[in-house]
């Protein structure tokens, strides 16, 4: 069963991701906003790995 640490964790970096996504966004901040992408790509990709351990 996947730990509980490792779902916050996805949780907290999809969360991260789009604020800075929105951030980036509203600052018209590519930068900023490809981070947050990444960080929600994390997030999901930890779901991912989670699901697998589950």
């Amino acid at each position: 069963m996947g730990d509980f640490s490792d779902k916050v964790k996805s949780t907290v970096n999809k969360v991260k991701g789009e604020a800075k996504d929105q951030a980036g966004n509203a600052k018209g901040d590519p930068g900023l906003q490809a981070e947050g992408k990444m960080d929600k790509l994390k997030g999901r990709m930890q779901d991912g790995i989670n699901k697998l351990k589950d």
